[in-house]
């Protein structure tokens, strides 16, 4: 049986008693995307990397495929993210406890700096009681005070396209412990007409239309939109305004905490969290 995020072992302590005590002010337009799933990886890429306003931002992610070789290059990076303005952290179930070590370090030479001068945006996947009869979206609650407690994020995203049902996830391998699925949540597999089964990166790709106009960007935006208003109506009885709010860039509050669906405002969130932590930077 798949375990709650929680139910993990804590995060481990750090060792090195002077990493609170650090502060980097002198940070660039720079970005860290700490992900071990290279489809979300690019996802994230293009869409910041394309839009006109964040073209001259850098752009850091991992470059190896394989999951131990990711998470080697990832366990390498801590260090080198106080160079950062933004960290952008994949916090799935299935991951988060290969990269609880690399992650805590982040942590640790960052604390001084959040919401100050560096940011994190964290994209997760939900509590594996979501889909049980009758959850409602309590459930988040806990599963989001737990992230605020150790990563201290700005924005929260909970990403439709990572959530997968316990019996839907297949562990396979012994090197790289398991295969992360390609293939779209059956949840949402009755919403595209195709014959064969659709993966994830013909998603991702389609809805960000990356060298595609204008207007098809638009439109497109329009579509998954609408697909997550049928989805969620579907799933959850909520009130109008709540669900309006849930697709907005405001996103959802519940309890005290915010939730936004990705990749709904993303672009926009990422380039005004980057302007804000430059705008707070004593040395520019």
């Amino acid at each position: 049986m798949m375990r709650e995020w929680g139910e993990y072992d804590r995060p481990i302590e750090l060792t090195d008693p002077g990493l609170d005590a650090l502060s980097h002010p002198e940070r660039a337009d720079k970005v860290f995307i700490l992900t071990l799933d290279p489809i979300l990886a690019t996802d994230i890429y293009e869409r910041i990397h394309f839009d006109p306003r964040m073209q001259s931002y850098e752009i850091v992610r991992p470059q190896t495929i394989g999951i131990k070789d990711a998470v080697a290059e990832i366990e390498a990076s801590p260090r080198d993210t106080v160079t950062a303005r933004l960290l952008i952290i994949d916090v799935r179930k299935d991951t988060t406890s290969l990269l609880k070590k690399a992650y805590n370090k982040v942590v640790g030479y960052n604390r001084r700096d959040f919401n100050k001068y560096c940011y994190v945006i964290l994209i997760s996947d939900g509590p594996v009681s979501l889909f049980q009869a009758g959850t409602t979206l309590e459930v988040f609650v806990s599963h989001l005070a737990r992230h605020r407690i150790d990563y201290h994020p700005a924005l929260i995203f909970y990403d439709p396209f990572l959530h997968y049902e316990p019996n839907e996830l297949q562990r396979r391998g012994i090197e790289d412990v398991f295969t992360l699925p390609n293939e779209v949540p059956r949840r949402f597999r009755p919403y595209f007409q195709k014959t064969e089964s659709v993966s994830v990166s013909e998603i991702r790709r389609y809805f960000r239309a990356t060298h595609k106009s204008p207007d098809v960007k638009k439109e497109r935006k329009k579509i998954l939109r609408k697909l997550y208003k049928k989805r969620i109506g579907k799933q959850f009885s909520l009130p109008k305004d709540q669900l309006k709010s849930w697709l907005s860039k405001t996103g959802l509050r519940l309890a005290t905490e915010k939730l936004h669906l990705y990749p709904l405002y993303f672009e926009d969130w990422v380039y005004e969290l980057v302007q804000k932590a430059s705008g707070l930077n004593v040395c520019k």
